[in-house]
């Protein structure tokens, strides 16, 4: 059986955790990293414990984002990865600008979060980073990848048009059978001419998805849509990068290598 001709249709990073995705046309993946400056930074919720001195892994629940904290959908991004300048508006006005890597920079951000985001906090929030840490929701360094046909899939069952970008997803690929992403647990994916990676784990979704992700609105069930019809609450998989390379938007993506047994979520 031939395999199915899939792209890379669209490539995304997520600098700040929570905030906006920031779409590239290119990327370079290296071994056992991230996608470049992908969630290189979070805004702790109060006291999370975080060290940047150890930086370790944390619940997502310590930090600002989408399952909890919705109204960050409504805000727009842009980050400098050059500068690290990142820009926030609101309704079409900005509303707070700072270089990340001073303190009057994150100041200035943390000043405008700690307003608009006043009933939901614990604390005083908190722009944290460290050398070569990704604030991910998995302890590993991974690329998630999202199979377009699968979102459609779930559209038949919600009854509804769904952005993928609910799925805050580094890579989303056309062109496989609906949840074919789920047989490649094991195997390796290999994007554009060089980049290899290794499919590990199925991505179990949150109430995040729940969420619009242009107008902040919880307007959909897409957990629970996911069990009541399919029987498991899982859209997308998590792979960790084995081979570096240059990726771009309408890159082939083809599998090699042999099925191995998927073991647990």
């Amino acid at each position: 059986m031939s395999e199915p001709h899939s792209i890379l249709h669209e490539l995304y990073h997520y600098p700040v955790k929570g905030l906006s995705p920031q779409l590239l046309r290119r990327a370079a993946l290296r071994t056992g990293q991230t996608i470049n400056s992908d969630r290189l930074y979070a805004v702790e919720n109060g006291p999370s414990g975080f060290d940047p001195r150890a930086p370790a892994h944390l619940p997502k629940q310590r930090f600002l984002m989408l399952m909890r904290n919705e109204r960050l959908a409504r805000l727009k991004s842009v980050f400098d990865t050059e500068t690290h300048a990142l820009s926030i508006e609101f309704e079409g006005q900005e509303v707070a600008r700072g270089d990340l890597r001073t303190p009057a920079g994150r100041a200035e951000v943390e000043r405008f979060l700690g307003d608009y985001c006043a009933d939901e906090l614990r604390g005083a929030p908190k722009v944290l980073s460290a050398p070569g840490h990704s604030f991910s929701d998995v302890s590993g360094k991974v690329v998630s990848i999202i199979n377009l046909a699968s979102v459609r899939a779930i559209e038949t069952v919600v009854g509804a048009k769904i952005d993928p970008l609910r799925f805050r997803a580094n890579l989303y690929v056309d062109g496989w059978p609906a949840w074919h992403e789920f047989s490649l647990l094991g195997r390796t994916v290999k994007v554009g001419e060089a980049a290899e990676i290794k499919i590990v784990k199925r991505i179990l979704r949150c109430a995040a998805t729940d969420v619009d992700p242009q107008t902040g609105e919880r307007d959909l069930a897409i957990p629970r849509s996911l069990n009541a019809a399919f029987g498991h609450g899982d859209c997308g998989v998590y792979g960790e990068v084995v081979k570096s390379g240059e990726i771009a938007v309408g890159d082939r993506v083809a599998t090699a290598g042999p099925q191995a047994p998927a073991g647990p979520r």
